[in-house]
């Protein structure tokens, strides 16, 4: 194992998780680009709303000291193509089955089209306190009986057992909030298509990816491809890091 540099000359990797999940299901990359020595981090995501976690994540790239590589999964692909706006040391972005809207656009909006996606009939609606007084706005999770099909796909269903458990519920803001201005418009990006997505929908995933120029993978596999095919996904990172490093 080569050693990590940590004097911010070779591009740090940051990877941000989506919705229903957490930092974990980064472990396996984590190892992968460890071996090849280059310096990751995986921040938590609030999961609030996607002005909310955009400053949030755009701070956190905002310390980081050197370059930085932008990684975000599904919802995490749309906080980071906010949040790099914001953030002028991140050099590169790389999309993992993951949304990349453009300015004024809803993920709730772009999932309408979508032909592949079966997550709106797998939600579950919850409410949490906004802080303001006895207030409660809307949050989702996945129904637990479908977390494996729309979800996790290709994953044993005892281990997409233990993932619907411990998911993190998502803020309805992250749906239905207009994104920012997209840094995809000024930074090279790179994407990984899973061609069985059924939770973001393959097909919205690859045609946002060509609009944002993106140098696309396909990569047979479910939504949390990062889990099943994490070499893959590690493959491109790399790629990327080498591009812009």
């Amino acid at each position: 194992m080569s050693a990590i540099p940590q004097d911010g000359s070779r591009p740090t990797v940051v990877l941000v998780h989506g919705a229903f999940a957490d930092s974990s299901g980064w472990n396996d990359v984590v190892e992968l680009l460890h071996t090849e020595g280059v310096q990751v981090t995986a921040p938590a995501n609030p999961l609030r709303g996607i002005s909310i976690d955009a400053a949030y994540i755009a701070s956190f790239l905002g310390q980081v000291p050197g370059p930085v590589v932008a990684v975000g999964h599904s919802y995490g692909g749309a906080v980071i193509s906010n949040a790099a706006t914001d953030a002028e040391n991140v050099v590169g972005l790389v999309y993992v089955a993951a949304f990349a809207p453009d300015e004024g656009e809803t993920l709730g909006g772009i999932e309408q089209d979508s032909k592949d996606s079966v997550l709106n009939s797998a939600l579950t609606q919850l409410q949490y306190p906004t802080g303001q007084g006895g207030e409660t706005a809307v949050e989702f999770a996945i129904d637990p009986a479908q977390f494996h099909d729309a979800f996790a796909a290709d994953l044993p269903p005892a281990q997409a057992a233990v993932m619907a458990a411990t998911q993190r519920p998502v803020a309805e803001l992250a749906f239905s909030t207009p994104n920012g201005p997209p840094a995809w418009k000024r930074l090279p990006s790179w994407a990984v298509v899973p061609t069985g997505d059924r939770a973001a929908g393959s097909d919205v995933v690859r045609s946002m990816a060509e609009r944002a120029g993106a140098t696309i993978t396909e990569v047979e596999g479910s939504h949390v491809i990062m889990i099943s095919q994490p070499q893959a996904v590690a493959d491109v990172i790399l790629t990327a890091v080498a591009a812009v490093g």
